[in-house]
């Protein structure tokens, strides 16, 4: 099972990824950043996420070629970034106190020209 949540801050739409990445779900998340205002910053948090197939890396890696950057906090969502060369968002603070873990005072992430 997936769950997605969604919640923008300031110009960044942060999506947060629960459970298991795979098949069907995976391909809903794509759909769901294909149709997200391009004019916001994609931030995919995949702290939370028990496993992804193939597919889910697939929907990650198409996520990393629009310009999306992730958030990583454990040892398995940092395999995945490892492996799938996926960008990090750089000095998130952990245990924030908004849901996605960013609390609008860190850095936000780079502006993306893919996305405009």
């Amino acid at each position: 099972m997936l769950r997605v949540q969604t919640q923008e801050i300031h110009d960044a739409l942060i999506c947060r990824l629960e459970g298991r990445l795979t098949g069907e779900g995976a391909d809903q998340v794509r759909l769901l950043v294909t149709r997200c205002n391009s004019k916001l910053d994609l931030v995919v948090d995949l702290t939370d996420l028990m496993f992804v197939d193939s597919v889910g890396e697939d929907v990650l890696s198409f996520v990393k070629r629009l310009g999306g950057e992730f958030i990583a906090e454990t040892a398995y969502s940092l395999d995945i970034c490892e492996r799938l060369r996926l960008p990090l968002v750089q000095n998130h603070m952990q245990n924030s106190k908004t849901p996605g873990h960013m609390n609008g005072k860190e850095r936000r992430p780079g502006s993306n020209p893919l996305r405009q």
